[in-house]
């Protein structure tokens, strides 16, 4: 009964988030087409190649899962998702993957304009709510994640320093050096907090907090997962992370606390889609792993994983304890405005917040 009270109270944020997270119109998924047609090989070979930002000790159990389902052996090759489109891009006319896995939609929307991913929607996707399908069916919702601040709680309880609970305390002196970030210009996650504050504040406002929170920064990362882990280990007091990584560390037993800026906070559409012109020998292999990572069982594996994911999947069941999506203060994030403006906005934080050229 727990599991499905989580449940339903995730699909009740969905719909509401669906009347709001986006200006343009989605398209119900029966009008989608389930694929585009493409000229096949007769028979796949038995791999399959992924790029994917997610960390390792996922994308190893979501591999071996579809290989016993399937049998296909997979080489999953970590990519950032900052530097996904340039990789994708050098690669345009002998892609060495198939398929992209994870990273929020945001890239995704940049990657379509650029002609870097093939059109393809899995048949799981009627059991997505609408407000969370690609209008254009190219990439494929898998899971949500929203932007929260991680906090260790030794370093707060030692200092008196009180937790967190909007944007603004971030620029608090007693956090001075004390803040951990990561670069959009490498991170998908810092990309979305980036087009977050942009969305909630307007871009002058925006500029103006960066440029002060800059000053509160004590490491800039690469990654969201280091983020946290230089937060949990207390070697920096808070950081600004996706829920799932932070929850992770929770479940581990480290002594952080999850805050969801109650001024409004931006989340992700996670996705997946194929990479244009991939390996001739592994379409059928790529459109099958999609199958399975949009189905309940992929998105099921969050909970083996550790994950703390919310599946996109309205089937598939949730990891206990996670809060529902209508308990935080989402803004109403438009992703395909974040996709269109990714490089000026990026291009922008280096030059207005990290002074360089």
């Amino acid at each position: 009964m727990k599991k499905q009270g989580i449940l339903l109270g995730v699909l009740a944020l969905l719909a509401l988030a669906g009347c709001s997270a986006h200006t343009q119109t989605a398209v119900p998924a029966s009008q989608i087409k389930p694929q585009v047609q493409v000229t096949e090989p007769a028979s796949d070979s038995g791999s399959l190649t992924i790029y994917s930002p997610l960390p390792e000790s996922e994308t190893s159990l979501y591999c071996s899962a579809f290989h016993k389902d399937a049998g296909i052996d997979v080489e999953c090759i970590y990519v950032s998702a900052g530097e996904t489109v340039a990789r994708l891009a050098a690669e345009q006319d002998a892609p060495k993957a198939s398929v992209l896995l994870g990273g929020s939609a945001d890239n995704y929307v940049q990657m379509r304009k650029d002609g870097l991913l093939e059109p393809y929607q899995s048949a799981e996707l009627t059991d997505v709510p609408e407000a969370y399908l690609d209008v254009y069916g190219v990439w494929n919702p898998i899971y949500i994640g929203a932007i929260c601040f991680v906090c260790n709680e030794d370093w707060f309880a030692q200092t008196g320093t009180p937790l967190p609970q909007c944007w603004d305390d971030l620029l608090s002196p007693a956090l001075a050096g004390q803040v951990v970030l990561t670069s959009p210009e490498t991170s998908g996650t810092a990309y979305t907090i980036l087009a977050t504050l942009v969305q909630l504040r307007g871009e002058t406002a925006a500029w103006d907090y960066l440029r002060a929170l800059d000053q509160n920064i004590g490491q800039y990362t690469k990654a969201s997962t280091q983020s946290v882990d230089l937060v949990k280990t207390g070697d920096y007091a808070v950081g600004v992370v996706f829920y799932h990584d932070g929850r992770r560390a929770m479940l581990d037993g480290y002594p952080v606390s999850l805050h969801i800026p109650e001024d409004g906070t931006g989340y992700e559409i996670g996705a997946c889609a194929l990479i244009r012109g991939g390996l001739r020998e592994e379409q059928q292999n790529a459109r099958q792993f999609i199958n399975w990572m949009t189905s309940p069982r992929g998105q099921e594996c969050y909970i083996e994983a550790k994950s703390c994911r919310l599946p996109a999947n309205s089937m598939a069941r949730a990891a206990d304890g996670l809060p529902a999506l209508q308990d935080m203060n989402l803004i109403a994030y438009d992703l395909e405005w974040a996709g269109r403006n990714r490089s000026r906005l990026v291009d922008t934080f280096l030059h207005e917040v990290r002074g360089e050229p």
